[in-house]
């Protein structure tokens, strides 16, 4: 039987400079989603980006000829999978490709098909999904090949994990996406069709043992697609979407006014103000601006114009620090230049 020492993966074996590698590795792999967070921009873009830059840094480490083999310590080895030791593998395999056909495979579908789902489910159930994805990939796989020594890499699981949630809620809405030689909207349901008509097949075709050698683990996209299809309508319960709701956002014939209804479907409570939770409540010529506000502020444009009139006659109820007029996606918000944690309403 083959065991943990001798295929040497133990992290007691790593050197200092392979400690200083793996550093650029995780800071590579995080700040896409640290500058997400803090710009408010989309969690979908920022995990394209966290697997290219992982897949760049590896790429430049290969040129160098570094001799340090990461793909040892981060896949997962089916044989190893039920040692608590090697527990992290579930997650970080799901960073590492083998070439960059691999990669820029599994970006296409959570670029073009995740972007839209995260708008229908927003980021933090995003995160759910994808992870769903690829933890039920690799389950999968190793339940399917218990005993291999081949690593399993890749983000697979987690790109079909998007197929399958988009396909259990909102399996109408159109993406633009290269299917049968065509870049055209085709309905999620047609993409899954497809996509996963293909993965069936092939399973088929190594079943009968008429696909010849493989290193494409299929079980896994099978498995993070039904993982995140039979728990996705449970998670995106109380989203920013109606399930089985239509979503013109994802007409390409009218984006603008898809655009504003999902702005408007965004719009934050207007009820408690800071000013009030602080113990200083506005007076004069801002709270006649708050009271119009309050009132009127049901509406995008009206919304716009009286935040722009407050941001200018009152200040940060914390740190009396000027206010300023944010956006994101027609939405706007009133915040601190000095710190928004002080201030970021509504």
């Amino acid at each position: 039987m083959t065991t943990l020492r001798e295929y040497d993966l133990y992290w007691s074996q790593l050197e200092n400079s392979d400690f200083i590698l793996l550093s650029i590795y995780l800071v590579v792999s995080v700040i896409p989603f640290v500058n997400a967070i803090r710009e408010k921009t989309s969690i979908a873009l920022a995990m394209v980006l966290s697997l290219l830059l992982v897949m760049f840094v590896r790429f430049t480490f290969t040129l160098l000829e570094l001799d340090f083999n990461e793909i040892h310590f981060f896949s997962l080895y089916p044989f190893i999978a039920d040692d608590p030791t090697q527990i992290h593998r579930f997650f970080t395999s799901a960073w590492f490709h083998a070439d960059w056909i691999h990669v820029l495979s599994n970006i296409l579908i959570i670029g073009l098909v995740g972007v839209p789902l995260e708008q229908r489910l927003g980021s933090k159930r995003w995160i759910i999904i994808y992870s769903l994805g690829f933890l039920g990939g690799n389950l999968a796989w190793v339940a399917s090949h218990p005993d291999s020594v081949s690593p399993a890499i890749g983000a697979s699981g987690a790109a079909f994990g998007i197929l399958g949630a988009y396909m259990a809620c909102w399996p109408n809405d159109e993406i633009e996406f290269p299917l049968l030689f065509f870049i055209r909207a085709w309905p999620i349901w047609t993409i899954v069709f497809v996509r996963l008509g293909l993965e069936m097949y092939h399973i088929y075709m190594i079943q009968e043992g008429t696909s010849g050698e493989t290193n494409i683990a299929h079980m896994a996209h099978i498995g993070g697609f039904f993982l995140a299809f039979v728990l996705a309508r449970f998670i995106a319960k109380g989203g920013p979407s109606l399930l089985d709701s239509d979503n013109a956002y994802n007409n390409p014939t009218n984006p603008i006014d898809a655009k504003r209804i999902i702005a408007k479907r965004n719009l934050e409570n207007l009820i408690d103000d800071p000013w009030e939770v602080a113990g200083k409540p506005l007076e004069g010529n801002a709270k006649w601006i708050l009271w119009n506000l309050k009132e009127q502020g049901d509406e995008l444009e009206t919304r716009q114009a009286w935040l722009e009139e407050l941001a200018e006659n009152t200040i940060c109820p914390i740190c009396n620090g000027e206010v300023k007029l944010f956006e994101k996606d027609e939405n706007y918000s009133l915040v601190c230049s000095i710190n928004d944690e002080h201030l970021f309403w509504p």
